[in-house]
């Protein structure tokens, strides 16, 4: 395939309309966005609940929790891997709204479910030493991140849909923005929220203990139940579209990718950056634990920072970056990622450089992850935004896999200014190996520098 032909020609720099205005005067975009905050933040406040109910119900006292929780992330991790890329091929056939709706309102029921299961399976023999109510947690946490794996490539492929293309960088500016501001909040209000949920329940008599599920379950609901006023123009499938075989439309997914350079390079700077990050959540417990000042177990403070950061990016991006092509704000960013890398290898220990390093380098990843991730969605037509949206899905669980296994042993072996050292050469690669690849395809093509 040719990749000059399916290529639309970006909107010129002057045609585009800076800030949040525009996008935030549309009412589809509006109504997405709106089920992306309840949607969000109850997967936020997820892990919370699961932490409250394990401490509450299977954990001993002399126990550590850190086993129990790695299962119940594990049974989130396996559906990212087995279904990412499958459930984008399904998303390309169905309509968008269908599954965002319903994903929504059954992960939301599936919540709900966990008191009444619970209570039916409280008196029930261990199987194999295993709770059997700590194995319905884990069957309940597989299914939910099963329905996710659709969610994901389903809102993706959805804001191309409601959103022009030259307010698209605005668009994802403003999602990223209330991603991370949701992180944040989701573990900083997290589980006192949840506690007076119960609070509440138990005082009006809805019922003992429950009321941590109603916030999780109910926000699912509520994301569904907003999403219905959705209207995103979707044509109904063809029908020959729907008798090709589910490995066919992946195969395709995957030539697509092989032969659009750009989507591909954009995909794998958006690989290095998650991994870069996954690799930040390990080494900063072991920061934390030798800065002046901290415990180990604070390490979500230094983590916090790097959010802040993304979000102010993401916030400065979504007002002035149409000003600058996507390449020059990747190669931007995956500069000042590696510059504060290197900071983070000096200072190991100054406690105000490291929050102001972190800081500025999730401002930093904003500039790569967000113009990415605009140019993935302007350049893959409709018809195979599900697709590439469930590649994109599966290939960043699975890579954010080995950064979270081997960064902690790494620091162990060679030390912790040796591994940013080398994640700091590794940002700096990515970003100027998309420049030179883009940069190349300019010459030929003057339109392509982005």
């Amino acid at each position: 395939m040719d990749n000059s032909s399916s290529y639309i020609a970006p909107q010129s720099f002057a045609e585009q309309e800076p800030g949040f205005l525009p996008v935030l005067k549309n009412r589809n975009f509006l109504t997405l966005w709106s089920g992306q905050v309840f949607s969000q933040l109850a997967d936020k406040v997820y892990l919370v609940l699961m932490i409250a109910i394990i401490s509450s119900r299977f954990q001993a006292s002399d126990q550590s929790i850190s086993g129990w929780v790695s299962a119940i992330m594990m049974a989130f991790t396996i559906p990212a891997v087995l279904f990412g890329s499958v459930a984008g091929v399904f998303v390309d056939r169905w309509s968008k709204k269908t599954v965002l709706v319903s994903t929504n309102i059954l992960r939301g029921i599936l919540v709900l479910s966990i008191p009444v299961l619970l209570w039916i399976t409280q008196d029930w023999k261990a199987i194999a030493g295993l709770p059997v109510g700590f194995g319905i947690l884990l069957l309940l946490s597989f299914l939910i991140s099963t329905l996710t794996q659709f969610f994901a490539p389903a809102e993706q492929a959805a804001i191309p849909l409601v959103v022009e293309e030259k307010h698209l960088l605005s668009a994802n500016s403003l999602y990223t923005t209330t991603m991370m501001a949701l992180v944040i909040v989701g573990f900083a209000v997290g589980e006192p929220l949840l506690a007076f949920a119960d609070t509440i329940t138990n005082q009006i008599g809805v019922g003992v203990g429950i009321g941590k599920e109603l916030v999780v379950g109910g926000s699912y609901a509520i994301a569904g139940i907003l999403l219905l006023l959705l209207k995103t123009g979707e044509k109904e499938p063809k029908p020959e579209q729907e008798q090709n075989h589910v490995f066919e439309d992946l195969r395709d997914g995957f030539r697509y990718l092989g032969e659009n350079k750009r989507i591909r390079n954009a995909l794998i700077q958006l690989v290095i950056l998650f991994s870069i990050f996954a690799a930040l959540a390990v080494l900063a417990v072991r920061m934390a634990e030798i800065i002046p000042g901290l415990k180990s177990s604070q390490f979500g403070f230094l983590l916090a920072a790097g959010g802040v950061g993304v979000a102010a990016g993401a916030t400065l991006l979504g007002q002035y970056g149409q000003s600058f092509s996507h390449v020059r704000l990747s190669l931007y960013g995956s500069t000042g990622m590696a510059i504060c890398l290197i900071t983070l290898s000096i200072f190991t220990k100054e406690l105000w450089i490291i929050l102001t390093a972190l800081t500025l380098l999730g401002v930093f990843s904003s500039l790569v992850s967000i113009p990415m991730q605009t140019t993935i969605q302007q350049e893959t037509p409709p018809q195979m935004r599900g697709k590439v949206f469930g590649l994109q899905n599966n290939v960043v669980n699975i890579a954010l896999s080995l950064p979270l296994a081997l960064a902690g042993v790494a620091e162990t072996m060679i030390g912790l200014q040796a591994v940013f050292s080398i994640l700091a050469a590794i940002a700096i690669a990515g970003g100027i190996l998309t420049w030179y690849i883009c940069r190349t395809e300019a010459e030929n093509l003057p339109h392509l520098d982005r």
